[in-house]
């Protein structure tokens, strides 16, 4: 399975410099071509580590979540990741390897690896190969409710969750959903969508959750408000609550795309 990830490298003089990137009031569009080596933030506490801040909570843009791909060369990680507390986090790891230690416990993270860490959860990760690690990282402020407990942590695999088909789509529209989407105690899910090519969102979609969207494989149609745009691997959309969308999937292979949204809270007034 391909999982893409941020191209790094600088693009030569003959480049144009004009693309594809759009930041409008509704909807963003950072296109792979600009995830560039330039881009790149360190922070605190890392080691032999480079970050592409794709989202951010900011007034007008994202708004409850922070979106990091994250690339750790040899001997690259942390002892102490994360500095918020009530931060949880979903990893997803694209390519290379990394060694996650949770608690007591430590698991080998490999591509398609997926990683829920509940807030306060105390943990660690290092690469400990020669090859990168390259993983997306995906933060959110937990809200607590009423009756609710926080979730548990969880290690899975792309491979080991089932894709739940879309009614009346014959397969071509499918969703993994690696967290229980009936468990309220999580107030954000991380999937993975994919299509079949020609498949599409029949219609669009106006809702309350605010979306990340990271092109992992393939290409589409994808609209954003009352715009038309052409997405590919490594391509990454922010859309706010209400923004218009649908899709259509093209090429030859499935369009797939890690998805994030913020679910199962009341609106605060």
């Amino acid at each position: 399975m391909s999982y893409a990830f941020p191209p790094g490298g600088l693009p030569d003089q003959a480049q144009s410099p004009e693309g594809t990137a759009i930041f409008t009031e509704a909807y963003a569009v950072i296109p792979a071509i600009t995830q560039r080596d330039i881009v790149t933030s360190f922070l605190p506490g890392w080691q032999n580590a480079r970050i592409w801040v794709l989202a951010r909570p900011l007034s007008g843009f994202a708004e409850t979540f922070s979106y990091y791909a994250v690339e750790l060369d040899e001997e690259g990680g942390s002892a102490e990741p994360e500095p918020d507390k009530d931060a949880q986090a979903v990893l997803f790891v694209a390519k290379g390897q990394a060694r996650l230690t949770l608690g007591h416990d430590t698991f080998d993270l490999i591509p398609g690896s997926y990683v829920y860490l509940p807030p306060s959860a105390v943990w660690t990760i290092y690469n400990v190969h020669e090859e990168p690690c390259k993983f997306h990282w995906i933060r959110k402020r937990f809200q607590p409710a009423p009756g609710l407990k926080v979730p548990e942590a969880l290690i899975t695999h792309d491979s080991e969750v089932p894709k739940a088909s879309m009614p009346g789509c014959n397969g071509t529209w499918a969703t993994q959903r690696f967290l229980d989407p009936l468990d309220l105690s999580y107030d954000f899910h991380v999937n993975i969508v994919n299509f079949e090519p020609g498949a599409r969102i029949p219609f669009a979609e106006t809702h309350v959750m605010e979306h990340g969207l990271y092109v992992l494989q393939g290409t589409a149609e994808y609209l954003l408000n009352t715009d038309w745009v052409s997405v590919g691997p490594g391509d990454f959309l922010w859309l706010r609550a209400f923004c218009p969308q649908a899709c259509i999937a093209t090429g030859d292979e499935p369009f797939r795309y890690l998805l994030y949204k913020d679910v199962n809270r009341h609106m605060p007034l």
